[in-house]
């Protein structure tokens, strides 16, 4: 069985081989992400020949190579973390890393050899929803965005995968808060319709979109199949999501243990990212990196010194959202006052998609 310790900043611990996270357990704005990050890592953890030890008293913004020698003085012998961008940059310049560094977010710069990145870059579900649609037939798109900066960012990456694969570019609608801007929209079989607006403008959005226009978004519209309501208003729009939240009775997902109490959907998704974290790094201390993983997160590939993640194609479908490729579950009627009677209601009937 592993351990798990704590340690903080100042102190070197007497070296013992362990695996290190990097991770800004207490600080502010970061602490609750880390933390379930780091929940999910030691669920994953089994069996281990390594203990884990935690170092969580540093500053994101200036003091993580300091943490980082301090973890290897100690006997790291790999490290997961940091779990910022910023932090991130920090160990990029360094000129070599001693031991396998898993960083949970990615970065576009170069780096020394033994860092690698992994992460739930939204931008790249943007990415593979462009090429989910080429595949599916779509020759133009229409883009709803909108004047902030996650939108701008999934707009913008949707677009260089979109026109790099030979699509065309429709219209772009920036959404402002009048709807009067998609009444002109018309339904065409080759034209599909991308949301990179966030879930409360794409609920508001959606109503003024032709019901039969092809429609494609990313996993910021799922936010749980617990609100019936709100996926009922995204019926038949395409995302792509992971594994975990999907498809739970998949062997790969089964096999680790749900957090309890239960977490949020966003924070399913972190603790997800610790599952894959903690796999990763073993196969980077096993040197097999260049192996793919059949992720919780997703399909995992080595590309460069990247961890690329395909995600799951799925669908929103009657107010319940699943795998794309899954039957399709017709579910009652959302009212009940519909039927006369409580015995008119049938049992869920199974289609093939």
């Amino acid at each position: 069985m592993s351990g798990f310790t704590s340690a903080t900043a100042e102190t070197v611990q007497s070296p013992v081989p362990h695996i290190a996270l990097l991770l800004p357990l207490d600080a502010p704005g970061l602490g609750s992400a880390a933390r379930t990050v780091q929940q999910g890592i030691l669920a994953a953890v089994q069996n281990s020949a390594l203990p884990v030890r935690a170092y969580s008293n540093y500053d994101e913004t200036r003091s993580v190579v300091a943490a980082y020698k301090i973890a290897v003085a100690s006997g790291a012998v790999a490290v997961i973390g940091p779990l910022t961008r910023n932090g991130i940059r920090q160990l990029a310049d360094e000129k070599t890393l001693p031991v396998p560094t898993l960083a949970l977010n990615i970065i576009d710069t170069p780096a020394p050899p033994q860092l690698y990145f992994f992460g739930l870059a939204i931008e790249a579900e943007a990415r593979q929803i462009a090429l989910l649609a080429k595949k599916q037939g779509k020759q133009q798109a229409i883009i709803v965005t909108a004047n902030d900066p996650l939108a701008r960012r999934l707009q913008f990456a949707f677009e260089a995968e979109w026109t790099a694969s030979g699509g065309a570019i429709l219209r772009e609608i920036e959404y402002t808060g009048d709807t009067m801007v998609f009444a002109d929209i018309a339904a065409d079989p080759s034209t599909m319709a991308f949301f990179a607006t966030d879930i409360e403008k794409s609920r508001t959005i959606r109503p003024y979109l032709p019901n039969n226009l092809a429609a494609y978004a990313t996993s910021q519209l799922f936010s749980g199949n617990k609100d019936t309501l709100l996926n009922f208003d995204f019926d038949g729009i395409r995302f792509v999501d992971m594994p975990w939240l999907m498809q739970t009775d998949l062997p790969v997902v089964a096999a680790f243990p749900r957090a309890y109490p239960p977490l949020t959907t966003d924070q399913e998704r972190l603790y997800a990212l610790g599952i894959d974290a903690w796999r990763l790094i073993n196969n980077l201390i096993a040197n097999r990196a260049k192996q793919a993983l059949d992720g919780v997160t997703g399909q995992i590939h080595l590309n460069g010194q990247t961890f690329t993640r395909t995600a799951l194609p799925s669908l929103f479908y009657q107010g319940h959202a699943q795998a794309a490729d899954a039957p399709l579950i017709q579910s009652a009627q959302l009212f009940p006052d519909q039927f006369k009677n409580a015995s008119s209601v049938e049992a869920p009937v199974t289609f093939k998609p």
